[in-house]
C-alpha cells in the first residue's frame, strides 16, 4: 500500500466533509473520513474486501481508535450517500477539455447459471452480453464517459440487457457543449447522434461499421489517440475486482462501485 495515496484520499475526503459540515458522532473514536478511506483502499489494494482492509489498516496503526468489523460496515452503509457525492463531485472537476470516451463494462452479480434463484435482481432484462468479452452474464452494466487523462467524469448503472446507447443522452448531459464523444461501434446510430448534437451540442463520434461511410480523417485519429484510454480504465476497474463483487444488497453494490471510481480517479490524477 501507498502510504502518500492513503494520505491525500483521507486529507481530501477530510476536507471536503468538514467544508460541508459533516462532523462524526460524539462518542465515535473513528471519524467517518477514515471509515471512508478503509472503502477507498479497499478498492484500489483489495478488491473491494473490506473487511481484510478493515483489518490490515487497523493492524497496520492507520485508524485513530478501535471499532469492530460489524459496527464498521453499518458505518459504512451509513455514509453511502457520502461516496455518491464524491464520485459525482470528482467527475464535475474533471470535465476538462474537449475530447472525452464513453464506454460501458458488466458488473455481474452471479453466474447466469444461477439467475433463476438470485434475489438481488430479477427478470430477463438483467441477462447480457458482452460483445468484447463474446460471453453473457447476468447483472448490470456500468456506462461510463471518461476524459482524455482516463479520470471518471459521468456514469451509470443500467440493467444488463439494455442496450448501449440507453444511457448515453444522460451521460453527456455533463459534457461542455462543442464536446466530442468518442466510442465503439456499439453506439452507432444517426438518429442519436443527430438528437444529442441538437439537445446538448455535444457530437457523439462512434467507430463506423464496415458497411459505412468512415468518419472524415481528424475524427479517425482522434478515435485511434484515443480509444485505449477507456480500455485502460476499465483495465484498472476489473482489477479492483469490479467485475466479481460481493455484496448481498444492490445498495452495498453501489457502494462498493462508487468507491471504486473514487479510487481510480485519485489514482490517475497524475
Amino acid at each position: 500500500m501507498n502510504t502518500t495515496w492513503i494520505v491525500a484520499v483521507f486529507l481530501m475526503t477530510d476536507d471536503l466533509m468538514e467544508a460541508l459540515g459533516h462532523h462524526s458522532h460524539v462518542l465515535a473514536q473513528v471519524p467517518d473520513s477514515e471509515i471512508i478511506t478503509v472503502a477507498l483502499v479497499a478498492a484500489k489494494y483489495f478488491q473491494n474486501h473490506h473487511e481484510r482492509a478493515f483489518g490490515i489498516m487497523q493492524e497496520l496503526g492507520y485508524l485513530s481508535g478501535a471499532l469492530s468489523v460489524s459496527r464498521f460496515n453499518r458505518r459504512l452503509h451509513a455514509l453511502a450517500d457520502w461516496l455518491a457525492f464524491i464520485t459525482v463531485t470528482l467527475g464535475e472537476a474533471f470535465v476538462q477539455g474537449e475530447v472525452f470516451v464513453i464506454d460501458s463494462m458488466p458488473i455481474p452479480v452471479c453466474r447466469r447459471a444461477r439467475a433463476w434463484r438470485c434475489r438481488k435482481v430479477r427478470g430477463r432484462v438483467f441477462c447480457g452480453y458482452c460483445a468484447a468479452k463474446k460471453e453473457k452474464f447476468f447483472g448490470w452494466r456500468l456506462h461510463l464517459i471518461c476524459n482524455a487523462r482516463g479520470q471518471p467524469v459521468s456514469f451509470q448503472l443500467v440493467p444488463g440487457g439494455c442496450h448501449d446507447l440507453t444511457a448515453v443522452h444522460e451521460l453527456a448531459f455533463v459534457l461542455p457543449p462543442g464536446a466530442r464523444l468518442l466510442g465503439d461501434k456499439a453506439f452507432n446510430s444517426a438518429a442519436d447522434e443527430a438528437s444529442l448534437l441538437a439537445d446538448t451540442n455535444v457530437r457523439l463520434v462512434p467507430i463506423r461499421k464496415t458497411n459505412m461511410p468512415p468518419n472524415d480523417w481528424a475524427d479517425d485519429y482522434d478515435l485511434k489517440t484515443h480509444s485505449h484510454t477507456v480500455e485502460m480504465l476499465n483495465s484498472q476497474l476489473e482489477s479492483m475486482g469490479l467485475e466479481r463483487l460481493h455484496a448481498r444488497t444492490h445498495r452495498g453494490l453501489e457502494l462498493k462501485v462508487h468507491a471504486s471510481l473514487i479510487a481510480v480517479a485519485c489514482t490517475n490524477i497524475n
